[in-house]
């Protein structure tokens, strides 16, 4: 099992068997990753051995889901500021970007679609992570939390791309923020065509809607909201309060970024007040049926309320009743049962109440 050994203001740390959270650690110069396995502190000093001939490099460390030993250690090693090391270790935070000296912590939300065979069978939508983002002047360190945030694919774009790797490790802040918000315009979409689907079951007359399908894309598109509104102020931030730690080149791209934010955010603001307004489409649909279904309970009342009363009135037994002694008498009440009833009926279909 791998481990480092570093040291805190002199003092000797223990091994840390960083390797169980490390995914990857690579050391690039001149847009180009050089070969061999490195541990963190080794990484980094191949780093600073290079910029002492004079060349620009950096590494870039990936983690999954690190415990408090194993990122401390790391925190060590790239100096991180305790607080932002506390934060990478505790997922659940808002997506946020703040600074320390010459390094920058960037959180972001991800979020991925869970395919569903119908709304009706659907227990959950979209499924959420966390990616945690340490830049310096020579290194990346990138904290990942949940299964479907991998940035793999990230990391062989960027080799296949000597020219953005050479702008740096702001570079690579710049590849994984544009594949997050990426990631959310295609989830974005997804959910756009279950909101038409839910709408056009909504408006169909023989259809019976759940209100609890609603209330369940709403959740979910409340979830996503969280995700994404935050980030785009703290975005323009780069371009603003951070503009001497990042090149031209990379502000500019982050500026095409904070756009695919801004649209994101944009897109969820009106599934919230669509989702609203189908919620009230779907109350007033379930009232109306209400309505209906009263109406049917009524006509049918008012249908079995003449043989009732006409049943009511014959059994009084009194000795003295018109037609007791009338030998049609009996067939008589019962077709004037049988009149009144289908006069009523056809009464009622014609007002649609049948």
């Amino acid at each position: 099992m791998a481990s480092f050994r570093t040291r805190s203001r002199g003092r000797p740390l223990p091994d840390i068997p960083v390797a169980d959270a490390m995914v990857d650690c690579g050391v690039y110069r001149g847009g180009q990753r050089l070969p061999g396995d490195h541990t963190p502190a080794d990484a980094l000093a191949k780093v600073h051995e290079i910029e002492a001939g004079g060349d620009e490099a950096f590494v870039w460390i990936g983690l999954h889901e690190p415990d408090d030993d194993q990122m401390q250690a790391i925190g060590e090693v790239f100096s991180l500021h305790r607080l932002a090391v506390e934060d990478a270790v505790h997922a659940h935070q808002r997506p946020k970007l703040e600074r320390y000296d010459d390094t920058l912590f960037l959180v972001l939300k991800t979020v991925t679609y869970v395919e569903h065979e119908s709304m009706a069978k659907a227990r959950e939508i979209v499924e959420t992570g966390e990616i945690m983002i340490f830049v310096g002047p020579d290194f990346v360190v990138t904290v990942r939390h949940g299964e479907h945030s991998g940035l793999a694919g990230v990391r062989k774009r960027l080799e296949a791309n000597p020219a953005a790797l050479e702008l740096g490790p702001f570079a690579v802040m710049h590849a994984i923020a544009d594949s997050v918000v990426d990631s959310y315009l295609d989830v974005t979409a997804l959910i756009e065509g279950d909101i038409d689907a839910m709408e056009e079951d909504i408006f169909s007359p023989r259809s019976k809607t759940g209100i609890e399908t609603i209330y369940l894309l709403k959740r979910e598109v409340v979830e996503l909201r969280r995700a994404v509104g935050p980030l785009a102020t703290d975005l323009q931030s780069i371009n603003t309060e951070h503009a001497d730690l990042i090149n031209v080149e990379v502000r500019r791209s982050m500026r095409d970024v904070l756009d695919h934010t801004i649209k994101a955010a944009d897109r969820i603001a009106s599934f919230d007040d669509l989702l609203s307004s189908l919620v009230q489409a779907a109350l007033g649909k379930v009232a109306m049926q209400q309505n209906q279904d009263m109406r049917k309970i009524s006509a049918w009342v008012a249908i079995a309320a003449v043989p009732t009363a006409l049943a009511a009135i014959y059994g009084m037994n009194f000795d003295h009743m018109p037609e007791l002694e009338w030998s049609f008498g009996y067939p008589a009440v019962l077709g004037l049962m049988a009149v009144v009833c289908v006069l009523l009926y056809r009464t009622f279909r014609r007002n649609d109440w049948l």
